[in-house]
C-alpha cells in the first residue's frame, strides 16, 4: 500500500513538472513577438513551436481534467493567451463575413505574393525550370492580379529578362533586382498592370535577401508595395531527416549555425525596412516571404500600422510553407489599416515549396 502511494506521489509530481515545463515554453513563445532575437536568438525558436506547444498544453489540460487533478490550472493558464493568437494560424470564414466584406466601390487591387523557389521544385513534378516557370506564370495569369510580388525568381540569362517577361506576362510592367550567379540570376520581381510612379531597392548587408518597393496610383489613391524576402534559413528538411537517421553530428552543427545566423540577421533587415516605411509619404503594403511565423518579432514589427490579410479574410489554415503544412505560415500580404481586405486565399498548388498568397483589397 505504501509503495502504491509512493508511486502515485511520484507520478503526480512528474506530471506536474512536465506541465510546468510545457506551460513555461508556451509562455516563452508569447514573449518571442516582442523580444528582439538579435539579442536572445533562442527565444525565436520557441516561437516557431507555438502551435505544437499549444496542442501539447491542450492535451495535458484534457488529461488533467479527466483525472480530476487540480493541476489542470497549469495548462489552462498557459493556454488563455493562445486564444488571442490562434487567429494568426487558422480562420473560420462565414458567408455573413464574406457579404460584410464586399467592396463598396470598384477601386480595388488584386495582389499575388509568391515565393517561386527559383522554379526548381525537386519532386519530379517538372522536367526543367522552364516547365515549372511556365506552369507558375500560367496559374498567375489565370488569377488576373493587378500586382504580382515574386521572391526567389530565377532566370538563366539576366540580359534577356525584359524580353523573357514580355513573352510570358505581356500585360505587366516589371521592376526587379536580381543577384547574378554562375548559373543565371535570382531575386525579387514585382509585376503590375498599374503605372509605376517610383521604385527602389533595399539591400541587406552580407545577404542575397532583399526588399524592393514600387509606387503606384489607382483610383486617385497613391500607395507603395514592398516586396520583401527576409533572411532564409537555407536548410534542407530532407537533409535534417537523413541526419537524424544517420546521427550525423556535423549536419546538426551546421543546421544550428545556419538557424542562428538567420534568426540574428532577420531583425536587422526588418528594422531596416520598417524605418524605410516610416519615411514613406504614402500608404504602404508589405508583401513577401518573411521566413518567420506569426509568433515572431518579424511579424509583430511588420504588422504595426497594417492589417494581416489572412486574419481579416482568411479561411482554414494559413500555412504557406508546403513542406510543413498546416503548421508553418511565413508568407504574407499586409495592407494599410485604412484599406479594406475583401478576400484572401492560399491555393495549395504544387509549383514551389511555398504556396501563393492571393488577396483583394479595396483602397
Amino acid at each position: 500500500m505504501a509503495k502504491k502511494k509512493a508511486k502515485n506521489r511520484f507520478f503526480g509530481l512528474t506530471s506536474r513538472v512536465l506541465m510546468l515545463i510545457v506551460a513555461g515554453l508556451l509562455i516563452l513563445s508569447y514573449a518571442s513577438i516582442v523580444v528582439n532575437p538579435a539579442k536572445v536568438w533562442l527565444i525565436s525558436l520557441v516561437g516557431i513551436f507555438f502551435v505544437p506547444l499549444s496542442v501539447l498544453n491542450l492535451i495535458l489540460l484534457l488529461w488533467a481534467i479527466k483525472r480530476r487533478s487540480k493541476s489542470f490550472v497549469i495548462p489552462l493558464l498557459a493556454l488563455l493567451p493562445a486564444f488571442f493568437f490562434g487567429g494568426r494560424y487558422v480562420q473560420f470564414d462565414s458567408d455573413e463575413d464574406r457579404i460584410a466584406r464586399m467592396p463598396h466601390s470598384d477601386n480595388t487591387v488584386r495582389i499575388v505574393s509568391y515565393n517561386v523557389g527559383r522554379f526548381a521544385l525537386d519532386e519530379g513534378e517538372f522536367k526543367s525550370r522552364t516547365e515549372c516557370a511556365d506552369s507558375v506564370f500560367a496559374y498567375i495569369l489565370a488569377q488576373d492580379p493587378d500586382i504580382i510580388c515574386l521572391q526567389e525568381f530565377h532566370t538563366d540569362n539576366v540580359d534577356n529578362i525584359r524580353s523573357y517577361l514580355r513573352r510570358r506576362m505581356s500585360d505587366y510592367k516589371a521592376e526587379y533586382y536580381l543577384f547574378p550567379t554562375g548559373k543565371g540570376a535570382f531575386g525579387n520581381i514585382t509585376l503590375s498592370k498599374l503605372p509605376v510612379k517610383d521604385k527602389g531597392v533595399i539591400k541587406f548587408d552580407g545577404s542575397t535577401n532583399l526588399a524592393i518597393y514600387t509606387d503606384y496610383q489607382q483610383g486617385g489613391k497613391s500607395f507603395r508595395v514592398y516586396n520583401c524576402h527576409f533572411e532564409s534559413y537555407s536548410i534542407s528538411m530532407s537533409g535534417i531527416l537523413r541526419a537524424m537517421v544517420g546521427r550525423d553530428k556535423a549536419v546538426f552543427a551546421e543546421t544550428g549555425y545556419k538557424m542562428k545566423r538567420s534568426i540574428t540577421r532577420r531583425p536587422k533587415q526588418v528594422d531596416q525596412v520598417f524605418s524605410h516605411i516610416e519615411d514613406c509619404p504614402v500608404e504602404s503594403f508589405v508583401c513577401g516571404d518573411f521566413n518567420d511565423n506569426p509568433m515572431s518579432y518579424t511579424y509583430y514589427r511588420m504588422t504595426r500600422g497594417r492589417k494581416d490579410a489572412f486574419v481579416e479574410a482568411g479561411d482554414g489554415f494559413g500555412a504557406t510553407f508546403a513542406t510543413m503544412w498546416p503548421v508553418l505560415r511565413i508568407d504574407y500580404v499586409l495592407a494599410p489599416e485604412s484599406f479594406k481586405v475583401v478576400s484572401h486565399e492560399i491555393p495549395r498548388i504544387p509549383y514551389s515549396d511555398h504556396y501563393p498568397v492571393i488577396t483583394e483589397i479595396e483602397l
